[in-house]
């Protein structure tokens, strides 16, 4: 067992710690917090506590996050069915209601409250604060199955960022102020969008230039056709893992939220297993970092 008390082992850790702190002092990270790292509290509190530790030691973190088990959870508790197509759950306007009041309300709030506890100041918002995101309806398709043709689905009030307006954050961020973004966004019609985390995220890093953009997730990156870790990749050549199938499933909107991010000024985006214990710190204050590094 390590113990974590010795002195000189404290001090290599510093050793390793300082240069990425020097690197990130006043950068922007935005990080996406979701999938099942979010129901375990003890996970959730060590992550509240690594976010003010950024915050302390010169970052400016900005923190997104999902929720869809426990949307899923309300539905199922307020009797109202849950349908997915391409993917996207398909939200009509009863649970468009429920997402808003479980995003911007409950989870938001209690990320709040976990970071306030860790000695940070959070403030939640969503994307209508300051007309932040304003999203449009989102359109997919998918294969019918007796057809074999493509078929446009109707997601209801599932939106895409369309623009972004980041004053708000700009004049919160350098003010050791941590903002907690839920992902909800008014429409230029008035409705309300139910938008994806992992975009709304790409969308805002971009629109901040962030340094980095971390993406926490249920796995540990970009996985090879061995199921081995891809330490590193290039925009070009995850075109060619989707189009050789290594990447597929799940993974591609992930890597495309990333290119997303990235041709709009991200300097690098990773995608990391949120279920590791500091993987955030891990990532940013290592030498080996925690996930998949994807560069222009």
């Amino acid at each position: 067992m390590t113990d974590h008390s010795d002195p000189h082992l404290q001090a290599e850790i510093l050793v390793q710690a300082l240069p990425h702190m020097l690197h990130y002092d006043e950068a922007t990270v935005v990080v996406k917090y979701g999938g099942h790292a979010m129901g375990d509290e003890k996970v959730a509190r060590d992550f509240a506590r690594d976010m003010v530790l950024l915050e302390q030691s010169g970052v400016n973190p900005v923190v997104v996050h999902g929720g869809g088990p426990q949307i899923g959870a309300m539905l199922a508790k307020l009797g109202i069915k849950s349908e997915f197509a391409a993917g996207l759950r398909i939200t009509d306007k009863p649970t468009v209601e429920v997402v808003e009041m479980v995003l911007a309300g409950q989870i938001n709030k209690q990320i709040v409250g976990f970071i306030n506890n860790e000695g940070g100041r959070a403030i939640g918002l969503c994307g209508k604060d300051g007309n932040m995101v304003l999203a449009k309806k989102a359109v997919r398709t998918i294969v019918d199955p007796e057809t074999k043709t493509e078929k446009e689905v109707d997601l209801g009030f599932v939106g895409e960022p369309d623009k972004v307006d980041p004053r708000v954050l700009e004049n919160l961020l350098g003010r050791e102020v941590i903002p907690v973004l839920a992902p909800v966004a008014n429409g230029a019609d008035g409705n309300t969008y139910n938008v994806n985390a992992d975009t709304f995220a790409g969308a805002i890093a971009g629109a901040l230039k962030a340094k980095r953009l971390l993406l926490l997730t249920d796995v540990p990156g970009v996985l090879d056709k061995n199921k081995n870790l891809i330490k590193e990749l290039t925009v070009n050549q995850i075109r060619e893992l989707i189009a050789d199938g290594t990447i597929s499933g799940g993974m591609i909107p992930k890597v495309e939220t990333c290119i997303y991010a990235i041709e709009a000024g991200v300097e690098g985006v990773v995608i990391l297993d949120g279920k590791v214990p500091h993987a955030v710190l891990l990532e940013l204050l290592t030498d080996h970092g925690a996930g998949t590094l994807i560069r222009p």
